[in-house]
């Protein structure tokens, strides 16, 4: 019989062991970044985070003999089962020691969960969902994470593995080295060609603007993504409170519209990789740290590529390319050398095909699970 005993979080002290429980797994792990407190409290907090107002979770510890051993969030997922007609749940901010006993009995009472829920299928991780950090890492183990990207030990894999978990997708996240992009000569032509056909203009977000530019976010945001596989619509409050937390982070030069004839018909999100700040932070922010954001943020030689969309009626144009030429070449002027295109999924052959092109290194792979609970 399991000595493992799951329990529900309830308590204000339960809810602070399941915060710091990562802490315990990545203890000497140069590579992980102590997620920001602040952070990940509003993002669990069903009354502050939007994304419930669609979707409902529950909480686990998991310990034995006393001592705490691992965590893990059963989520119900309502918008993502209403766009793409399915009846699935997810599972996130799952860790755990070492130890299959325990990965099962964390991932069996998850199951359980959305059964209750009537629930065909779980998949994850999701934290909670494909607009937040989403997936397992499966490559790419010997460097930290980007901004809003996972990480993780290697055994988790074996752990999700043992329990019946499938692969169901991969995303792709690739390395572009600006040394090597704005010497392709082909990128140039490319992004040159398209720029004179097209007559698009690409343009810096106007901070002072920032509500109405926030406006033309949204109109792109759900319209170049809803083809895609697990993409979800954004409501409004869920951008706008998205926004408010990246606004004191974003580099304006890299927040990047692309119009044709006054129209916005694009739009590009390059977020500085803070993860280079936040790895010294040990999570908290205040009452010094936040300081650094300001004093030390030029010393950041990484970026994001967080979105790239293209409304369909201008994909297929060349426009991506004009949009990597831009981006590399604005954050050559910030002292940035490295940029992240992440997460691109193994199928979208348009991206992974214009990342390669932009002489982007596939240099990490995260992985997508799925398991049948009927």
């Amino acid at each position: 019989m399991s000595n493992v005993k799951v329990k529900p979080v309830k308590t204000k002290k339960e809810f602070k062991q399941f915060l710091k429980f990562p802490w315990k797994i990545y203890e000497g792990d140069k590579n992980w970044v102590p997620p920001l407190f602040m952070e990940k409290k509003k993002v669990l907090n069903k009354e502050k985070n939007p994304f419930f107002k669609d979707a409902d979770m529950e909480m686990y510890l998991a310990e034995r003999d006393g001592e705490l051993v691992g965590r893990i969030a059963a989520i119900r997922n309502d918008a993502h089962n209403r766009v793409h007609n399915e009846n699935i749940g997810f599972f996130g901010f799952f860790e755990s020691i070492n130890d299959r006993e325990v990965a099962d009995a964390l991932l069996s009472t998850a199951e359980s969960w959305l059964k209750q829920q009537g629930l065909d299928a779980m998949r994850g991780p999701a934290n909670p969902s494909s607009n937040d950090e989403y997936a397992l890492l499966i490559e790419g183990f010997d460097d930290p994470p980007r901004l809003m990207m996972t990480y993780n030990p290697p055994y988790y894999m074996d752990l999700l593995d043992n329990y019946g978990l499938k692969k169901i997708k991969d995303l792709n996240a690739y390395k572009i080295e600006n040394r090597k992009l704005l010497q392709s000569e082909k990128l140039v032509r490319v992004a040159e060609i398209a720029k004179k056909r097209s007559g698009v203009n690409i343009r810096p977000v106007n901070m002072k603007r920032f509500k109405e530019e926030l406006e033309l976010v949204k109109f792109v945001y759900n319209k170049a993504w809803a083809p895609n596989w697990g993409f979800i619509p954004m409501r409004d409050d869920e951008i706008d409170s998205l926004a408010s937390d990246l606004k004191p982070l974003v580099n304006p030069s890299l927040v990047l519209f692309a119009e044709v004839k006054g129209e916005t018909v694009g739009f590009a999100l390059v977020m500085p990789d803070y993860n280079e700040l936040f790895i010294n932070m040990n999570g908290h922010l205040f009452p010094f740290n936040f300081i650094k954001l300001y004093t030390q943020k030029k010393k950041i030689k990484w970026a994001r590529v967080i979105t790239l969309g293209i409304i369909p009626e201008y994909q297929k144009r060349g426009l991506d390319a004009v949009f990597y030429y831009e981006i590399t070449k604005r954050a050559e002027e910030q002292g940035i050398l490295k940029g992240e295109a992440s997460w691109i999924l193994e199928d979208n052959e348009m991206m992974n095909r214009g990342a390669l092109v932009m002489k982007g290194e596939l240099y990490k792979k995260y992985r997508v699970y799925q398991k049948d609970i009927v």
